[in-house]
């Protein structure tokens, strides 16, 4: 598991070294992380056991414990799911002027990928790290948040790209 002053180090490396690279080679980094968060998970909660009104707690449980944050989850418009956080432990509150846990969209892409075995897409549409009370990842389909994603580029909220 990634420890914070790990993923703070790593950000700031690539920051002075690769500011180009640095939304890329975090997300990378961060898929490739969700394997093991992964398997974590699946050591103490079977995955195919879980109660589908029980996963969010579950999961939040699971995150907390780990050292991410705690988190909550809910549906958002058509086709997407919210993960929020008030305590994300990848934010670094005010000091960006856009979301910045890319780690924690691969990381989450994957590990809900497998989770749901199906291919999953994450996208932060609110962070800590510029000023907003928590960091909110939109999961959904990659068509879904390619959508939205476009949409957003054109002025109109994320709320508003989902219909909800």
């Amino acid at each position: 598991m990634t420890e914070p002053a790990t993923l703070r180090q790593l950000h700031a490396s690539l920051a002075a070294r690769a500011p180009d690279q640095i939304i890329t080679i975090l997300q990378e980094v961060g898929y490739a992380a969700g394997e093991g968060l992964y398997r974590a998970f699946a050591a103490a909660n079977n995955p195919t056991d879980l109660d589908a009104d029980l996963l969010a707690d579950v999961l939040s449980e699971f995150f907390a414990a780990a050292g991410w944050g705690t988190l909550t989850m809910s549906p958002v418009g058509t086709g997407a799911l919210a993960l929020d956080s008030p305590d994300w432990v990848e934010a670094e509150p005010g000091t960006a002027q856009s979301p910045m846990c890319f780690f924690s969209t691969g990381m989450l892409a994957d590990f809900l990928g497998r989770l749901s075995d199906q291919t999953v897409s994450v996208m932060e549409v609110e962070c800590r790290s510029r000023g907003d009370e928590r960091c909110r990842f939109l999961s959904a389909t990659p068509e879904v948040l390619e959508k939205v994603y476009n949409e957003m580029t054109q002025g109109r909220t994320y709320a508003d790209a989902l219909g909800g």
